[in-house]
């Protein structure tokens, strides 16, 4: 049987349980590398997640005019930075593609022109955290782009579309940072990840964690009016975005649950979550 074969009968199978999704803020491409605080629970957090049959990535760092997937069978692992040390350009992570996967989007998300594409791969945005969740690079990832010429709120009504791939036990990732000012960081005492922020920027922390936990989704897609520094703490849309795809997937009443909760570097935001259903 070939591997195209294989990944095609995964969505021949019964419709799973609801599986968790989750956005995680990555901060720097260096956490591929590092054992910090934030990696050592991105570690923890995948061993209580059933094992996913596929993982769908929506990453900040693949930005298109439309929206496509991945649907290599070998997706390439893109080094998408500059200026780290030689040891992280040598990172390679070799989970296979899904084709299959790819075409159930493609299929099923009738109100949205998604297109397969073989000209992207995985980036730092997904390997660098899935090296963590999984580092046996066994379990197939694909990737869908963010549309650079779409709203705040187009995205997360794509969100909802996807919700489907969760009841076939699809793990669904959003990978950036709900605060992300690359211009204003500021680094204390050498330590990017020691936590240290602008009072702006937690404060809007806090504001961004209690809209989510209210369901307050009109607040979040239309968030400048969320604080007179909203700007400052979203100057570009490709790093909060993916927030908002995962916040379209959850259901009524689902738990969320926080994560790595921390500013650092005067303006980025490691705070992630975990969308449950507890039935």
């Amino acid at each position: 049987m070939t591997l195209d074969n294989l990944y095609r009968q995964s969505f021949s199978l019964a419709s799973t349980d609801i599986m968790p999704c989750m956005f995680i803020g990555h901060g720097s491409p260096m956490n591929a590398l590092e054992e910090n605080e934030f990696t050592n629970t991105w570690r923890n957090v995948s061993k209580g997640l059933p094992k996913p049959v596929a993982v769908v990535c929506i990453s900040a760092h693949w930005e298109t005019r439309g929206t496509y997937v991945t649907g290599e069978l070998s997706p390439k692992t893109i080094h998408d930075f500059y200026g780290f040390p030689k040891e992280l350009y040598m990172q390679e992570y070799l989970a296979p593609g899904d084709p299959s996967l790819a075409r159930e989007i493609t299929d099923n998300v009738t109100d949205y022109h998604i297109k397969e594409s073989d000209e992207w791969g995985l980036d730092h945005g997904t390997w660098s955290v899935l090296k963590h969740l999984y580092p046996g690079a066994n379990i197939p990832v694909i990737q869908i782009s963010l549309d650079h010429f779409k709203d705040t709120s187009w995205h997360y009504d794509l969100g909802k579309q996807l919700s489907f791939l969760r009841s076939k036990g699809v793990l669904v990732i959003g990978s950036g940072n709900m605060i992300h000012n690359l211009r204003l960081l500021n680094i204390k005492e050498n330590d990017f990840n020691q936590e240290h922020g602008y009072d702006w920027a937690f404060e809007i922390n806090m504001i961004q964690k209690k809209q989510i936990v209210d369901n307050n989704y009109k607040a979040l897609t239309s968030f400048d009016s969320l604080h007179k520094s909203a700007k400052l703490a979203i100057p570009t849309l490709e790093h909060y975005i993916p927030m908002l795809y995962i916040l379209g997937l959850k259901k009524q009443n689902e738990t969320v649950q926080f994560f790595n909760d921390k500013v650092i570097a005067g303006s980025l935001s490691m705070t992630s979550f975990i969308i449950s259903n507890n039935e």
